[in-house]
């Protein structure tokens, strides 16, 4: 009787071998780099975006340390930084790739790992996606702005002041260079508003 009841015990612990195997195949380590472009480790509203991505995550059952390993990278906004981080995560060949900026993103781009962006303002003028509908690659993610809304800025300026007549748009050609869409909308508008639009691209605080 004893030899039977340890039979049926083997047995039913055999059953469940299938089991826990898939169990532990759901549960399988997903390698998640996150490139922050444009901000630095420490960096107040950076660590609220991160708090938000991964309360997100936990809603949609991917628990960090369990079934997701996410490795954060803060190189701030210089380009070459940017480049430099960019390298050593296409080197590492993680599952997944959430890349902040539309430097970050171009810095990644010509690998083959799937990308998710944000804080993209022009994807397809990037060359990131071919439309927003059908991305067309290994890339995807969230447009920010529409570079209309550049007339939409002017326009809420001249309504907060109303004697404005000369307005620069001050931008850093290296991390905006879809400033231009911008521009020229706030150009446009600029026509029925009485306002003159000019460009005033600044790589550092000395251009400034």
């Amino acid at each position: 009787m004893s030899t039977r009841r340890e039979f049926i015990t083997l047995l039913g612990g055999a059953a469940a071998w299938p089991l826990a195997a898939r169990a532990q195949q759901r549960e399988q380590m997903r390698r998640v780099a996150v490139l922050l472009g444009g901000l630095e480790f420490g960096d107040a509203s950076g660590q609220a975006e991160v708090a938000a991505f991964e309360q997100g995550l936990k809603e949609l059952g991917w628990i960090p340390s369990r079934n997701i390993d996410l490795d954060y990278h803060w190189p701030g906004a210089q380009t070459g930084r940017v480049r430099a981080v960019a390298e050593k995560i296409v080197c590492a060949h993680p599952d997944l790739v959430l890349s902040r900026s539309t430097p970050a993103t171009a810095a990644l781009m010509h690998s083959s790992l799937p990308i998710v962006f944000v804080l993209v303002a022009d994807p397809i003028g990037s060359g990131f996606v071919q439309n927003l509908g059908h991305p067309g690659s290994n890339l995807t993610g969230f447009s920010t702005f529409e570079s209309s809304i550049g007339g939409k800025w002017l326009a809420l300026l001249k309504d907060a002041a109303s004697n404005i007549s000369r307005v620069a748009l001050l931008f850093n050609p290296e991390t905006a260079p879809f400033a231009e869409g911008y521009l020229h909308s706030a150009q446009a508008a600029a026509q029925t508003l009485g306002v003159d639009v000019i460009s005033a691209p600044c790589r550092s605080a000395a251009d400034i």
